[in-house]
């Protein structure tokens, strides 16, 4: 047992907290959750009473949404180095949040089929699906990182949210998207994420058969 517990399903937007442990490099444990089974039981209801995925604990705290993951993560761990000094963190909040709140409000209604019109637009936070998308290539237009010249949780966060919607084909495969993603995905954690959680799903899926 450690002292750090990841709740996750290899199918879900736990890939993004994956990334990112692999990343702060310190030992934890990982427990596995079935849509029809354990993520609705009583045992994770006290973790998230949402009974979503992800959720970590740590040394007895409760975390659950991805951004505050990775951003708590990140100062947990400081020896990872995966968060600015405090002096130099706007663009590491502003855009790993702007991903986890315009952005992943404008994905997911797109990817059901629905998007505001042009008299509701303001009641959402992202206005138009076009509008944020156009934000968000600003962002990351002619950088190699999100929030400055080094790695940070924000490339977690944001990256993840661009390589999700270019993998589900909602996103245009403009240079700036491809430039970024590829940039903050060559690097070791990330390809041992996707291994674990591939290997996880392999395993639900035997489990099951």
């Amino acid at each position: 047992m450690t002292d750090l517990k990841f709740y996750t399903n290899p199918q879900s937007r736990g890939q993004i907290v994956r990334w990112m442990l692999e990343e702060v490099g310190q030992p934890y444990d990982t427990e596995i959750l079935d849509y029809a089974t354990t993520l609705k039981g009583d045992a994770y209801a006290k973790i998230n009473p949402m009974q979503k995925i992800p959720a970590i604990v740590h040394d007895g705290n409760i975390v659950t949404e991805v951004a505050a993951i990775c951003l708590y993560l990140a100062d947990a761990f400081p020896a990872a180095g995966l968060a600015p000094p405090p002096a130099e963190r706007a663009d590491y909040y502003r855009w790993t949040f702007f991903a986890a709140g315009p952005i992943e409000a404008a994905f997911s209604n797109k990817s059901v089929g629905w998007e505001p019109d042009a008299a509701k637009q303001r009641m959402f936070g992202y206005g138009s699906f076009e509008r944020a998308v156009d934000t968000l290539e600003q962002a990351v237009t002619g950088k190699r990182f999100i929030a400055g010249d080094q790695f940070s949780a924000a490339d977690v966060v944001v990256g993840s949210q661009i390589g999700f919607m270019l993998m589900f084909k909602l996103l245009e495969p403009r240079p700036a998207f491809t430039s970024y993603i590829a940039s903050v995905t060559d690097r070791d954690a990330y390809r041992r994420g996707k291994q674990l959680d591939q290997e996880a799903a392999e395993t639900m899926s035997q489990q099951a058969s």
